[in-house]
């Protein structure tokens, strides 16, 4: 009998987070103030504690995780790794293909890997206020759980248009006892100057980052905590490479190629980065980011200096962007609609020892629902374009013969995202191939340095 699903125990739940720093070619780009010069931890420390800003600036291989994060691991680690063999008869391809489920979490998805360290870390540093920005809502209700469990309360600006796409999110965030606003907002300067020149926005991550940081940096007792783009933030989500590593090695495999989201990069860092040490040591494997076409952050943006929020709040970081004014359509797959990569995702494209693609929305449902069909698991709209990447390239090895393995980051479920496939069965979801003059527009507003 085929093993299909490839488990670990308790106490294989990593002791050790992967720090890819340690294993770059060239070390990473530093952050910029806007007099051009690096910013140190002392302006980071206006919004980020000491406790965090620790593991951003570290180049150790290895970081310890705390025993009270490993023990709120267990409420859903170690996951599940699943060879999706039901998905192989139906495409008919000699690949394959197995999938690190992170949708068992209590939140639905990957994000609570990263919120509780950050809630344990501003905890010991004594921080009892976070504010923080959400795309699709799996950052924030991943954090909100988080400042539920180590009594933190939690403010989030969340995406209107997610806001009202997605109010079953909203309804997860509030039953653990966060805040919720629609961004822009009237709660921020930011949100009110945006909807002073345009009350229809629909609002962006770039735009919610800055209202959160604008919030936290304007109160003693606020800290701002980040879903993805900061290193921090990859660090923590290591664990599901990690696990993944040690669960294929259980069967004997080992991927000849990796496909995740990206949108700010922790998706996709997290399931590749551990195994981007192997490919440095001659290891045959490609790391495949996915993103948009309706948000081509690394496969049309430009590599530069640029804002990390809307508003100039955030130091300028080097990574690959559409311009921090670019403003996404309203997407269903709210967390990939952010205009920049990590500056360590989009570092390690430049130096070509990862690769991009972009896929249409039509063509992800298209892929989350065969996959459903075939494997039971409703992959939300963002982990659909892992799906519709790895179902692409088991068709062509169905036309080569190639016998790979493929692996990919189921990173959540879609149980809260049903509008968005009510949308697709009625056809009134459409591609979005972002314009070049709305790309080359955007890009005028980068900052002149670096």
């Amino acid at each position: 009998m085929t093993i299909t699903r490839i488990n670990l125990e308790e106490n294989e739940i990593p002791t050790h987070w992967y720090n890819v720093v340690a294993d770059m070619p060239n070390p990473p780009l530093p952050p910029l103030g806007p007099d051009g010069k690096p910013v140190g931890p002392e302006q980071m420390g206006v919004i980020f504690p000491d406790t965090v800003l620790e593991q951003e600036m570290s180049g150790e291989r290895w970081i310890a995780i705390p025993e009270e994060v490993r023990e709120a691991y267990r409420i859903w680690r170690p996951t599940p790794l699943i060879r999706a063999v039901r998905l192989e008869k139906a495409l008919g391809t000699p690949a394959k293909i197995y999938y690190k489920y992170e949708g068992v979490s209590p939140t639905g998805s990957h994000k609570p890997n990263s919120a509780i360290p950050q809630a344990y870390l501003n905890k010991i540093a004594g921080i009892k206020r976070l504010t923080t920005e959400t795309g699709a809502g799996q950052w924030g209700s991943s954090l909100a759980f988080a400042g539920q469990m180590f009594g933190i309360d939690v403010r989030i600006y969340m995406v209107k248009i997610s806001y009202q796409q997605k109010p079953f999110r909203r309804s997860m965030m509030q039953t653990w006892g966060a805040e919720v606003f629609a961004s822009p907002s009237q709660m921020t300067k930011t949100g009110r100057d945006i909807l002073a020149r345009d009350p229809e926005n629909q609002g962006s991550l770039g735009i919610a980052i800055s209202e959160a940081v604008e919030e936290a940096a304007s109160r003693a007792d606020t800290k701002y905590a980040l879903g993805s783009v900061l290193n921090h933030v990859l660090l923590h989500q290591t664990v599901i490479g990690l696990e993944a590593k040690k669960q294929l090695a259980k069967v004997g495999e080992y991927p000849d190629m990796i496909f995740a989201p990206c949108g700010g990069g922790s998706n996709f860092a997290g399931i590749a980065f551990p195994f981007l040490a192997d490919k440095a040591a001659g290891k045959q494997v490609r790391l495949v980011a996915v993103e948009p076409t309706s948000c081509p952050t690394l496969t049309r943006g430009v590599y530069a200096y640029d804002y990390g929020d809307a508003t100039g709040f955030t130091p300028l970081m080097k990574m690959y962007t559409l311009g921090h004014d670019f403003m996404p359509p309203g997407i269903h797959a709210g967390g990939l609609r952010y205009h920049g990569d990590s500056p360590l995702v989009s570092q390690l494209f430049h130096e070509k020892l990862i690769e991009a693609v972009a896929v249409p929305q039509l063509a992800t449902f298209e892929a989350g629902v065969a996959f459903s069909r075939a494997e039971g698991i409703i992959p939300a709209p963002e982990s659909c374009h892992a799906v519709r990447a790895c179902m692409d390239e088991a068709i062509r090895c169905k036309e080569t013969g190639e016998p790979k393995t493929l692996l990919f980051n189921l990173s959540g479920h879609g149980h809260f995202d049903m509008a968005s496939y009510d949308r697709y069965f009625a056809g009134e979801l459409e591609d979005f191939d972002y314009p070049s003059e709305a790309v080359e527009a955007s890009l005028a507003h980068l900052p002149k340095v670096g």
